[in-house]
């Protein structure tokens, strides 16, 4: 596990500086500009201008982090500890070790009760999207209305951009799954399938796992667990070339290329929720996501019937009959 890919070393006004590059921020971006690349190709190839959709990429990215974040901190289970780090660190706790309280939380070690709890406010932590911390459905949503009002305006055919990004958005997502991977966020169940992946001691897993009581202390490797950041990459890459090598060239109307996206990306996630461990929200034993997916499975169904009925070639009338002879 890396939590870093790379780190930017510089000097500036006598003093040096380290910019690091997050694991899974580095994959994001290199997931969108993949994207953005396909969608221009796409563009020139139906004769559209494919700088409106170098523009609906980066609005598409800037609105959808600012959604994924929101999500995350409303509904991923976080909400109080973001709200304690601005009024009352105390309240705060992790149960860590001492060493890691201090490098990674900068906190103060509670040793009658084993915890890290923090020492300084801090009320601008829900912000910092690029430490992790985005639910994608938020992103999505945030997202689509951006592209419905620029397209709008662009006067760029809508559904034809959706079909475009039905086919782009699981190539980005199975980049960003597999930047969550070399983070070591959202990790699945522990297993003992013969594919399963033990993370390095102070990795979220190896967090959770002491904090459950199944390691004995802080620091060690995790348990063996489910790899659920490579099962969703492998889905999304699957949904991508299916409907780009696929069912693109069969579709029957706008927008149906989306709409198989939307639905079989949303199924597809419902059953992966089930492999993981990571904390991420849920309510009446499914999750966040799981109950996001449902509701975007009815909505597939529901734009699937209206926009096959927009899309249907119009029924042609009734061969007129013979004439009657006058009697």
């Amino acid at each position: 596990m890396h939590g870093r890919l790379f780190a930017f070393e510089f000097e500036l006004f006598g003093s040096s500086f380290t910019l690091p590059a997050p694991s899974y921020f580095v994959f994001l971006l290199a997931g969108f500009l993949f994207a953005t690349v396909m969608g221009t190709i796409w563009a020139r190839r139906i004769g559209q201008n494919p700088d409106v959709i170098v523009d609906l990429g980066l609005a598409a990215l800037l609105l959808g982090i600012v959604g994924a974040r929101l999500l995350h901190v409303l509904a991923d289970g976080y909400f109080w500890d973001y709200v304690h780090l601005c009024t009352d660190p105390s309240q705060v706790v992790w149960k860590v070790g001492r060493q890691q309280c201090i490098e990674q939380y900068a906190g103060t070690w509670d040793m009658l009760h084993n915890v890290c709890r923090a020492s300084e406010r801090d009320c601008l932590a829900w912000t910092r999207f690029y430490t992790g911390g985005l639910a994608y459905y938020g992103g999505f949503i945030t997202a689509s209305i951006a592209a419905w009002s620029m397209l709008r305006t662009d006067k760029f055919p809508f559904w034809k951009a959706a079909d475009m990004a039905g086919m782009v958005i699981p190539v980005g997502l199975g980049f960003g799954r597999m930047g969550c991977f070399f983070a070591g966020c959202c990790f699945g169940k522990v297993s003992e399938g013969p594919w399963s992946i033990v993370f390095p001691g102070g990795s979220p897993a190896s967090d959770a796992h002491y904090r459950d009581r199944l390691l004995p202390a802080p620091g060690l490797d995790s348990l063996p667990v489910h790899p659920t950041q490579l099962y969703e990459a492998g889905m999304s890459l699957a949904i991508a070339a299916f409907l780009i090598l696929h069912f693109h060239g069969r579709k029957r109307f706008d927008g149906q290329v989306f709409v198989l996206f939307v639905a079989s990306y949303a199924v597809g996630r419902f059953v992966l929720e089930f492999f993981r461990a990571d904390d991420r929200g849920g309510v009446l034993g499914l999750s966040t996501s799981q109950w996001f997916g449902l509701l975007f499975v009815g909505l597939a169904v529901y734009l699937h019937k209206l926009l096959s009925q927009r899309g249907a070639p119009p029924v042609a009338p009734p061969p007129a009959g013979p004439e009657p002879v006058a009697g």
